[in-house]
């Protein structure tokens, strides 16, 4: 016996169903706008230069996002041709599965395509997948476009550092745009509040997206421990340096202390000698004491917490804190760019927003871990070795595109990132 639709009910599933296709197509839109605007004020030379090996041109992120689209969604119809077949070469990132890529630290050489090329490129691939975004699409195509829009803001954000990097080495110490009016900031006592104990559960679990790192969701088990209500502020890591933080190398792991060695760090990075500006993507402007510490590595973070007498949350502890809470924040829809101080109040405060916020996690798989199918399995899971887990988004993270269970993970000398960090002790 075969169930039946009623009229009206297959209407109902119709109109669904293209609601559904029209919020898709809304939503490409607006993340692949997102990134276009973020070239407003600039100009072409902006887009080509590479500042260092771990960065890339900014025309580079906007053709990588874009061959993404067409190598994994367009691409997995048979009888789709590529626009330019040569470029898969010239913008395809880690994907060894797909084929050869050209040498990261040298993408700052490709003056050709143009910027206006690779405009024209994004602009071809974004009609044609308009046009298919108006077929139905099976589940593990729709989740490719998922994941492609989840990649690509991270480029923004990639973009933004990559960007304010690059910028901070002009002697002219140019802005991308201007400082917007910051409200008066205030003090915020630190505080340690209690955090859960015992048998807890972490990673995604549910309905929504996540990348294949946050899964499965597992238990794990909590000591009794505190964190810190709010992240380390410019002033508190402005006193460890004037204690003589980086001369003293009982306080650093055996990697940090060489890393200040040979880089000859003595603050974070964008910050003046003097200690009382910091490099922003408004230029340079006065270390606002009560914000957030940022552009700090995993070194200098944690030497600091030891100087404190604390240490480094755990991934587990900071995740178990930040679930019950709304994922609200200072993210760059707010448009400033740049740590803001915590506003007054009780709990956990910036826990989503203004820094990433370094774990003494290693990135690693959670117990059962899986990485995706064919190439895209190549997305987080071969990165696992060498690195720390960040948590909670920065004010250059697109709104909305983080979550509890995010992980974000960088080598433990990497300070051009929005890197801060929030205290832990054992109770």
């Amino acid at each position: 016996m075969h169930a039946t639709v009623a009229p009206d009910a297959r209407e109902r599933v119709t109109s669904a169903s293209a609601a559904a296709d029209e919020a898709g197509l809304a939503r490409y839109a607006r993340v692949r706008q997102a990134s276009l605007d973020l070239l407003a004020g600039l100009a072409a030379e902006d887009t080509v230069v590479q500042s260092m090996p771990e960065a890339s041109p900014l025309k580079w992120h906007l053709a990588h996002t874009t061959w993404f689209f067409e190598q994994f969604v367009l691409g997995a119809a048979a009888d789709y041709r590529p626009r330019h077949a040569q470029w898969a070469f010239l913008f395809n990132s880690y994907y060894q599965a797909v084929g050869p890529m050209h040498e990261r630290p040298r993408r700052g050489l490709l003056s050709r395509p143009t910027l206006a090329e690779v405009l024209d490129y994004r602009a071809d691939v974004d009609a044609a997948m308009h046009e298919r975004l108006q077929r139905p699409l099976d589940d593990g195509l729709a989740a490719r476009v998922t994941l492609g829009l989840a990649h690509e803001q991270q480029h923004q954000e990639l973009m933004l550092t990559d960007l304010k990097h690059l910028f901070s080495l002009n002697p002219l110490e140019p802005a991308h745009r201007a400082a917007l009016p910051a409200p008066p900031s205030v003090p915020l006592p630190l505080d340690f509040l209690s955090g859960a104990e015992g048998v807890v559960e972490i990673g995604h679990g549910g309905a929504g997206f996540a990348f294949d790192c946050e899964t499965p969701r597992h238990r794990t088990l909590l000591a009794p421990h505190a964190l810190a209500n709010r992240p380390v502020s410019n002033a508190e890591f402005r006193a460890f340096v004037h204690d003589g933080g980086y001369r003293r190398p009982e306080l650093w792991l055996a990697d940090g202390w060489t890393a200040v060695q040979q880089h000859g760090w003595t603050h974070p990075l964008y910050w003046s000698d003097d200690l009382d500006s910091a490099f922003t993507l408004a230029g340079r402007q006065p270390l606002d004491p009560h914000a957030p510490v940022c552009h700090v590595s995993y070194y200098e973070a944690d030497a600091f917490a030891r100087w404190a007498g604390a240490r480094l949350p755990t991934e587990a502890e900071w995740e178990a804190a930040a679930a019950p809470l709304p994922v609200d924040g200072h993210f760059a829809d707010r448009g400033v760019l740049q740590p803001r101080a915590a506003t007054p109040g009780d709990g956990l405060r910036q826990l989503y927003g203004d820094v990433w916020e370094w774990t003494s996690s290693p990135y690693g798989a959670y117990p059962g871990f899986r990485p995706l199918a064919g190439a895209l399995g190549e997305y987080n899971g071969k990165f696992m070795c060498g690195q720390y887990v960040l948590r909670g988004g920065s004010c250059a993270t697109p709104p909305g595109h983080v979550r509890a269970s995010y992980r974000n993970f960088f080598y433990p000398a990497d300070r051009w990132q929005f890197t801060g960090l929030r205290l832990g002790r054992d109770r």
